[in-house]
């Protein structure tokens, strides 16, 4: 998945594969260069964005789960 506009343009890859017997990893990567504003926050935006992820990827998985 890629985005090109807006402050923080981003591409990210989802990759899915069998972990153990009825387990699945999904391994989760975001690459992007900020731009304009962003790109003097950007340092500050990282943690953030890792913890909303994190936040993110548990909500799935508590879904996926049930």
């Amino acid at each position: 998945m890629r985005t090109s506009q807006g402050p923080f343009p981003m591409e990210t890859t989802y990759t899915w594969e069998p972990f153990d017997a009825g387990s699945t990893r999904m391994t989760l990567r975001n690459r992007g260069e900020p731009a304009g504003f962003s790109r003097l926050v950007g340092p500050l935006m990282t943690p953030a964005m890792r913890r909303a992820n994190r936040k993110d990827l548990a909500a799935l998985k508590e879904i996926l789960e049930r």
